[in-house]
């Protein structure tokens, strides 16, 4: 099973974590069954960016991107180049480093 090593988050895993993780298992259904618990704001649908990630190892092993993952990214606090959203992040056989960042943009709880 390939693992994947999240790096220290202040609130969702202070000391980093490693998890394993099922070939075909996006990154986001892994880290919440693992009891990191990622916001998801739109429940996985791709459709928000309170999900996103940056994968810092093992990147190209992933599938590939759709055009709407790439459109809400776009939209995402502290885009990077190997920035994805984690509820469409297909795990495949190899080990992922993933850095999940310190903020997230959640228009629904957002005050205007």
């Amino acid at each position: 099973m390939p693992k994947i090593v999240f790096l220290p988050h202040v609130e969702l895993c202070p000391e980093g974590a490693v998890i394993e993780a099922s070939k075909g298992e996006t990154i986001c259904d892994a880290a919440l069954r693992n009891d990191i618990e990622i916001e998801h704001a739109c429940e996985k649908s791709c459709a928000c960016t309170t999900c996103h990630v940056i994968v810092r190892e093992g990147f190209d092993t992933l599938n590939e991107l759709d055009e709407l993952e790439e459109d809400l990214l776009d939209k995402a606090w502290g885009l990077e180049p190997d920035s994805r959203l984690s509820c469409q992040a297909v795990v495949a056989d190899d080990d992922l480093v993933v850095e999940i960042p310190k903020y997230t943009i959640n228009q629904v709880s957002e005050k205007h």
